[in-house]
């Protein structure tokens, strides 16, 4: 029989096992949350009201572009973002902008109507641009996030590499956005793809500070997710260790995601951060493929642990 009580007792004994024990790593833990965000999976106001209940104040919230839907029709979920004290952060997907017009139009109206000052470009799955920006650096060398106000650009980061883009590539554009903010003088982030390896997050981390030391990065780990629901995601998302997973071990991947619940992904990169062993590793990136609603659960009682474990 369903006991909520019990369950509710289970689940914060299973947070606190996966507490970290040693002061460094609590303080690096907590470092992270601090600095957290999420991702928005879903359009319904009443989802998007009840999580921001259990999120903090100012909580990034980063709001996806579906290729079917406008950039105008992320407003209505951007005000609404807004006016719940959350801070919002459109995607902006450089192959599926139409014209210039459509993205300072856009751009001009989310700083206006929902003070949006920071946003995420991305280049887009699509083979063909539909219109004038094939890649996200040309989103960037526009001068248009300027223009209107933005102040933070963030990239993708891939721990697990690209599935279509080799490292060299992915390392010169890199380059080329670090060059490109600083000449607009805009602050540049990192947010990267989750991965079943959150140690290789720590080295990817690694890696970056050596190209661009005062560049955060943000961990992307999945929110609480059934294993089968996250592969599926993972192979969508074109996580390389997931389809290699799938491919070459069969019904065992699902033993892999049992390994990526956000507990222990959050546990392993705050034992990095507290060696020192993760470059500029600034806080963590939750992907709700799980639900909005739970990750951000999820994320209130991680901190709320925390802070009993540190008082």
């Amino acid at each position: 029989m369903f006991n909520p009580q019990a369950d509710a007792l289970a689940s914060q004994a299973e947070l606190r096992e996966a507490l970290p024990t040693d002061r460094p790593k609590q303080t690096a833990q907590s470092s992270l949350l601090g600095n957290s965000s999420i991702e928005l999976t879903t359009n319904g106001r009443e989802a998007i009201e009840a999580a921001a209940q259990h999120l903090p104040p100012g909580t990034r919230v980063y709001v996806p572009k579906m290729p079917r839907q406008t950039l105008a029709e992320k407003l209505v979920q951007i005000s609404l973002l807004r006016e719940l004290g959350l801070e919002p952060v459109p995607h902006i997907v450089a192959r599926q902008l139409v014209s210039h017009d459509e993205l300072s139009g856009f751009l001009r109206r989310a700083a206006a109507e929902a003070g949006v000052r920071r946003v995420l470009v991305v280049g887009g799955d699509q083979q063909q641009e539909a219109g004038p920006f094939p890649a996200s650096a040309v989103v960037i060398a526009s001068g248009l996030l300027q223009e209107a106000g933005i102040t933070h650009v963030d990239v993708a980061g891939y721990p697990d590499d690209h599935p279509a883009i080799p490292r060299e590539t992915l390392h010169a554009d890199l380059d080329l956005k670090l060059r490109l903010t600083e000449e607009q003088g805009l602050k540049l982030g990192i947010v990267t793809q989750f991965s079943f390896a959150p140690a290789g997050i720590a080295d990817y981390c690694s890696a970056i500070a050596k190209r661009a030391p005062v560049v955060p990065v943000y961990a992307g780990i999945p929110g609480p997710t059934n294993p089968k629901q996250l592969l599926r995601f993972a192979k969508i998302c074109g996580v390389s260790t997931a389809i290699k997973a799938v491919n070459l071990l069969g019904l065992n991947a699902v033993k892999l995601a049992l390994h990526s619940s956000p507990d222990r992904q959050l546990d392993v990169l705050a034992g990095c951060k507290s060696l020192d062993e993760s470059g500029h590793l600034a806080g963590v990136h939750v992907f709700s493929f799980g639900g909005f609603v739970e990750s951000a659960e999820w994320m209130k009682r991680r901190v709320a642990c925390g802070f009993q474990a540190g008082s």
